[in-house]
């Protein structure tokens, strides 16, 4: 026995070659629809809209590290911009988007 005559069998179609009702193939595409949208497109929506809500939350004094890995506090905050005072007194200008968390005003 072939795997396609396994994989038709356990589809519902026996050996006749009746087909499946269109009713369950229409359910098993939105099951199939509901499954992606609840394990990777919510999820994902909801971890973006976390970030942009702590991105738009930084302001002056914040110790950040960068994606870069770059590490200083915030002096200026724009609309889409940052400037942070890094070690050696030096000054950047970084976009939000690379600023990747905050530092713990403990450490």
């Amino acid at each position: 026995m072939s795997l396609m005559n396994v994989l038709l069998m356990a589809g519902g179609t026996g050996a006749a070659g009746s087909s499946s009702s269109p009713v369950s193939t229409i359910i098993m595409m939105v099951l199939i629809v509901v499954v992606f949208y609840f394990f990777f497109i919510r999820p994902q929506s909801k971890k973006n809209k976390d970030l942009k809500k702590f991105r738009e939350s930084l302001k002056k004094g914040d110790k950040i590290i960068t994606a870069g890995g770059v590490h200083g506090k915030i002096l200026e905050v724009g609309e889409t911009t940052v400037i942070i005072e890094t070690e050696g007194q030096g000054r950047l200008k970084l976009e939000k988007m690379s600023v990747a968390s905050i530092i713990p005003s403990g450490e």
